[in-house]
């Protein structure tokens, strides 16, 4: 998987290399964070973002934005903002700050979407979603993170993101169609619930496979299914009902 640097975007990121820390961050957003330890989530999406070419500027924005620390517990505080996953209790991890940044951007969103997220977790995918789309459904079959992560994401504002316990692998059929679907846990199969939900045109996104997991993309066309294989990946495996079905048929 390779591209090609456009020189205005080769030149954004030299201007955004030479900036002062403290200022990185100020061209995209357009008020004042109101959240702690800026300059640490700018030294992040420089770093660990836009050098591994994650070019979106929304995404971008989103990750600059959203507290990374807020959604980890107080014995990872001072690990927030690294480039690895963290444990958030229950067996469960908030995922490597570029794998956040790479599967929001791989879902090519746009600000009127409505996303369905499999795996709330700690709620930071939801929230860095929320500042993207209109609407986030998220669903966490581990009940206390998910009530845990609700009251973070309503604590920080983010009114737009709607979070329940349960099982995600039957999705959310009353909220549906959804624009994409985000699975933060690793199924053996793809879950055909989900897919049926999907408008044409949606995409859904998910790391595949038990020991060796690949990241998946696939779009709904009016004819059936673009899938594209993405780069190989490390999740926690999805459980619940997801466990005891072996393959996915057509």
């Amino acid at each position: 998987m390779g591209s090609i640097l456009q020189p205005w975007f080769i030149a954004l990121i030299i201007g955004h290399l030479l900036m002062p820390a403290s200022s990185q961050g100020m061209e995209i957003n357009t008020m004042e964070n109101p959240f702690p330890r800026q300059v640490e989530r700018d030294r992040m999406v420089r770093d660990q973002i836009i050098s591994r070419g994650v070019a979106d500027p929304r995404v971008l924005q989103a990750m600059r934005t959203v507290p990374r620390h807020a959604f980890v517990p107080e014995s990872e505080l001072d690990q927030a903002y690294e480039d690895h996953p963290l444990p958030i209790g229950f067996g469960q991890t908030i995922s490597q700050p570029y794998i956040v940044a790479f599967m929001t951007e791989a879902l090519r969103l746009q600000p009127h979407e409505r996303v369905l997220e499999i795996g709330t977790g700690s709620g930071y995918q939801a929230a860095i979603l929320s500042q993207i789309v209109d609407k986030v459904y998220s669903i966490e079959i581990v009940e206390p993170l998910a009530e845990r992560a609700n009251d973070t994401i309503q604590k920080l504002g983010f009114a737009n993101v709607v979070v329940r316990a349960g099982d995600g692998y039957q999705g959310w059929a009353e909220e549906a169609p959804f624009s994409a679907i985000i699975l933060t846990a690793a199924p053996e199969h793809i879950p055909q619930p989900l897919l049926g939900q999907l408008a044409v045109g949606g995409r859904l996104i998910l790391p595949l496979g038990k020991t060796v997991q690949t990241l998946m993309l696939m779009t709904r066309t009016q004819d059936g299914w673009k899938t594209e294989e993405l780069l190989p990946v490390a999740f926690v495996p999805m459980t619940g009902e997801a466990e005891g079905i072996s393959s996915f048929q057509e």
